[in-house]
């Protein structure tokens, strides 16, 4: 089943375009990854997908619904969530206000209080710190707060832009286990990610970007096989 469709998407900077015409989609339960190069258009798409930008052109449909001029704001509480790149936290507000906030839309105080617990499970280092500023926070535990913030929305599709950036390989190695552990209990997410290697890795399926084109698509084993993919972005020489 598919729960998100991009038809002919285009994304117009001024007179630069930085999406031309882009298809894909994204089944429900899977991880699928949009690799590419710095300037490919991938953050682009997620802003997009998310109503942080105007799409010049393109379909949008989210879970039979189609979103293609829905409000960004009003997208969490249809299941679309975004945490974008560079964490984005309220530096000022405690750890717990943080995770309060990614629950801004809903209103069922028991369920709210169950996820909090779930996400502090989840993300052991933010419940010994609940009320330290967001802003103390190192490098990795600001992007578990950030991912934990999208899960208060209780989100059918996470969408994750560079989780790993500059985080210790350890630590990338725990988020990558942790979003593994997401998605088998049921969320769905699109990836954005430059560890070409590690995200395939942990993928289903595959999209690669290049100058704002869709230039491949498959199943993650498919693409990380390929000759091309694996000089360009998995350092095979």
């Amino acid at each position: 089943m598919t729960i998100l469709s991009v038809t002919d998407m285009s994304v117009h900077y001024g007179v630069i375009q930085a999406l031309k015409g882009i298809s894909f989609s994204v089944k429900k339960g899977e991880i699928l990854t949009l690799l590419g190069s710095n300037g490919a258009g991938k953050t682009t798409t997620l802003w997009a997908l998310s109503g942080l930008i105007p799409k010049t052109s393109g379909n949008v449909i989210f879970n039979d619904h189609d979103i293609s001029e829905t409000p960004s704001h009003l997208l969490p509480k249809m299941g679309l969530v975004h945490v974008p790149e560079g964490r984005r936290v309220f530096p000022q507000l405690s750890v717990d206000d943080n995770l309060q906030l990614g629950a801004y839309h809903r209103r069922d105080r028991q369920e709210i209080k169950k996820d909090l617990n779930y996400v502090y499970e989840l993300f052991p280092r933010l419940a010994e710190r609940p009320s330290q500023n967001a802003g103390s926070l190192s490098g990795g535990e600001q992007q578990m707060l950030a991912i934990g913030r999208g899960l208060m929305s209780r989100p059918k599709l996470l969408l994750l832009d560079e989780p790993s950036m500059g985080l210790a390989p350890l630590l990338v190695q725990e988020i990558f286990k942790i979003i593994q552990m997401i998605n088998k209990e049921g969320t769905t997410i699109l990836l954005v990610e430059q560890n070409a290697h590690l995200a395939l890795s942990i993928s289903h399926r595959a999209c690669v970007l290049e100058t704002g084109q869709m230039v491949m698509a498959g199943e993650a084993y498919e693409i990380a096989s390929n000759r091309r993919i694996q000089e360009v972005y998995l350092g095979v020489s």
